[in-house]
C-alpha cells in the first residue's frame, strides 16, 4: 500500500507529513524551503510511494480566503501539474498551527524549541494528517 503525504504549505516553508505504507500512523517527515517543494517530493517519490496528498486549505471562520489561500492554491496547481496521477484532498488547517504549539508545550519542549518555525510546520502537518485518518478514513 502506499503512503499518504500531508503537506502545511506556507510562503516560506511547508511542513510535511507522512503514513506508513498501511495508512494507519501519521508521522512528521521534515520542513522545506516553500520553493523546494516540487524537487523535494519528485525525490522523495523516486523511493516511496505516495496514493493521496492531503493539503492544509486555509479560511477565514466565514470561509473567506486567507492571505495564505493563493500560495496553498498555486502549490496544488504545481503538485496537479507534476504528479496527475496523485489526488489531492483539501482540509481545513485553521488550527494545526495552534495545536502544534500546545502540543509542543504539552511535551514539556523548552521555549526555544517551542519557537522553532520548521518544528511547528511539521507537527501541524502531522496533526494534518491524523484528523485526516481519523475523520476521512475512520482510522
Amino acid at each position: 500500500m502506499a503512503r499518504i503525504m500531508a503537506l502545511d504549505i506556507g510562503g516560506k516553508r511547508t511542513g510535511i507529513a507522512v503514513t506508513d505504507p498501511l495508512q494507519i500512523i501519521a508521522t512528521g517527515l521534515t520542513t522545506i524551503d516553500a520553493n523546494q517543494l516540487i524537487v523535494f517530493i519528485d525525490n522523495y517519490l523516486r523511493q516511496e510511494s505516495v496514493s493521496l496528498f492531503v493539503v492544509g486549505w486555509p479560511t477565514n471562520w466565514d470561509e473567506t480566503a486567507t492571505h495564505g489561500t493563493p500560495i496553498v492554491a498555486k502549490a496544488i496547481a504545481q503538485l496537479q501539474k507534476k504528479f496527475p496521477h496523485i489526488p489531492i484532498h483539501k482540509m481545513d488547517e485553521r488550527f494545526t498551527s495552534k495545536m502544534a504549539k500546545d502540543a509542543m508545550l504539552e511535551m514539556g519542549l523548552k521555549k526555544k524549541d517551542r519557537a522553532n518555525k520548521k518544528l511547528v510546520d511539521e507537527i501541524a502537518a502531522t496533526i494534518l494528517l491524523q484528523e485526516y485518518l481519523r475523520t476521512v478514513q475512520g482510522a
